[in-house]
């Protein structure tokens, strides 16, 4: 959770042993796997290392001129520099999370 965003693990039927990952931010929810999640990343990471913002602009702060595609092919967002971080920070979060979790779980199994 940060000021953009929250993510939680969202209950899912006891056939299902994959772990999904609701991301919440903007008016926007994405029930998301944990790869799904890691190729948001990868998105989000391409997005900031290819935005080419207009030079001498005083709005790139706020222009939503980066388009960050989802992990659903269809979906895409535009967002703003300082969501584009933002949202970064909620993935990166929740995947560090995620993967603390598995660690302390296989650490308790054994």
């Amino acid at each position: 959770m940060n000021s953009f965003g929250i993510a939680f693990e969202w209950p899912t039927t006891l056939s299902c042993r994959k772990k999904k990952i609701q991301l919440v931010f903007r008016d926007t929810g994405l029930l998301l796997s944990t790869e799904e999640l890691r190729q948001f990343l990868r998105n989000i990471q391409h997005t900031e290392g290819s935005c080419s913002l207009c030079k001498d602009c005083s709005n790139n702060d706020t222009c939503k001129a980066l388009l960050v595609n989802s992990p659903v092919q269809q979906i895409s967002f535009a967002m703003n520099v300082k969501e584009l971080k933002a949202v970064k920070d909620l993935v990166e979060n929740t995947l560090f999370h995620l993967g603390l979790n598995d660690l302390l779980e296989k650490l308790l199994h054994n």
